[in-house]
């Protein structure tokens, strides 16, 4: 008896990529209502054609399923699932989480953040990339945050952000940025190794990875027990090629995190020493952005010595000379902020005539 409607729901999952979007629209809730019933046969192809559905329509269709009930029933079948259910199970569930705000609202109502964190913690097969996925799409949701926290689920989070689908990964590293704003939590984020996780998505990370990346490890590193511990990891140059990169945002989160690196002398050295390399062989957009932030470093007492002492004075006199107006606007404004310092003063004066007037 179940033959002919598996084979449908079955021919309907084969015609997701051909069938008009307003025809497969109107079969959801019957399918929704299969993968409800008692005959495991018709679970299993309604659960496939769901998760084909959702998968090739995304954010279009993937809120009418989940406002057809699907939620609740894909959490009643999985406990019991066998592997290859669960799989399709879980796709399903990661696809219509991943497109839509409103089911992560419903998954998370219905106990699945619960249910989800109990069934990672004893995965040991390759569905873990979609409990990952599920769990990175519903942090987005502050009050799941915080249960997140509060339940031991922070390294899950953390491994999802090196783990999975790129999209998946932004997310989880959105999270762990808005987690970090805690202090608290901040703590527990870098005991657990969110800092190599979250550099790991800088280094390799399409380009809005990169800046969200980018900026929750800002976030996270602005306590100075974490300062070396965020230049050790290797961030340093990836910040730099952020200063370089073409989008603005970029450059700002890298100047951001730079003035607070820059905090320990060590790494205010060497942030120094890849300032000096851009404004000695970089383009004139990225020799600007590198004098805004040693602008910026000048201002602070705990790194103008090393600022002085880079050797990067003489350059920006040179800047002065030959860049163009953005870059002598810049420049000039580093050396202002330098000659408040009379030590500065006396390598400015030693860097040329016309600087000696300058700054006398």
């Amino acid at each position: 008896m179940d033959c002919a409607p598996a084979k449908a729901t079955l021919e309907l999952a084969r015609l997701t990529n051909r069938a008009p979007e307003s025809a497969v629209a109107v079969a959801v809730p019957a399918v929704v209502g299969l993968l409800g019933g008692s005959s495991p046969s018709l679970r299993s192809a309604a659960a496939y054609a769901l998760c084909r559905v959702a998968c090739s329509f995304g954010c279009r269709l993937a809120p009418i399923i989940g406002q057809s009930g699907a939620i609740p029933v894909v959490l009643r079948l999985l406990p019991d699932s066998e592997y290859r259910f669960r799989r399709i199970l879980l796709r399903l569930l990661s696809a219509l989480v991943s497109f839509d705000h409103p089911n992560r609202v419903i998954l998370m109502r219905s106990g699945g953040l619960e249910a989800i964190l109990d069934l990672v913690s004893v995965c040991a097969d390759d569905t873990k990339k979609y409990l990952l996925e599920i769990i990175s799409a519903l942090a987005l949701l502050r009050e799941v945050r915080r249960v997140i926290a509060n339940l031991g689920g922070l390294s899950y989070l953390i491994e999802a952000v090196s783990y999975g689908k790129m999209a998946s990964r932004t997310r989880a590293a959105q999270a762990l940025g808005l987690l970090g704003i805690a202090r608290r939590v901040r703590h527990m984020l870098v005991e657990l190794g969110a800092i190599r996780a979250l550099v790991g998505l800088l280094k390799d990370g399409d380009e809005s990875a990169r800046l969200i990346a980018g900026n929750a490890l800002g976030i996270i590193s602005s306590h100075v027990d974490y300062l070396r511990l965020v230049a050790e990891a290797g961030a340093v140059p990836l910040y730099v090629e952020l200063l370089q990169g073409a989008e603005p945002l970029g450059k700002e989160i890298a100047e951001d995190v730079f003035c607070v690196l820059a905090v320990a002398e060590e790494n205010a050295a060497l942030i120094l020493e890849h300032l000096v390399r851009i404004l000695q062989s970089g383009d004139e957009n990225a020799k600007a952005a590198a004098a805004d932030v040693i602008w910026d470093l000048s201002g602070y007492t705990h790194s103008v010595s090393v600022v002085r002492s880079s050797g990067v004075i003489p350059i920006l006199v040179k800047l002065l000379e030959n860049g163009n107006d953005e870059l002598k606007e810049k420049a000039s404004a580093a050396i202002a902020q330098l000659s408040y310092e009379g030590a500065n003063r006396e390598a400015m004066a030693e860097a040329g005539p016309s600087m000696f007037l300058l700054v006398c």
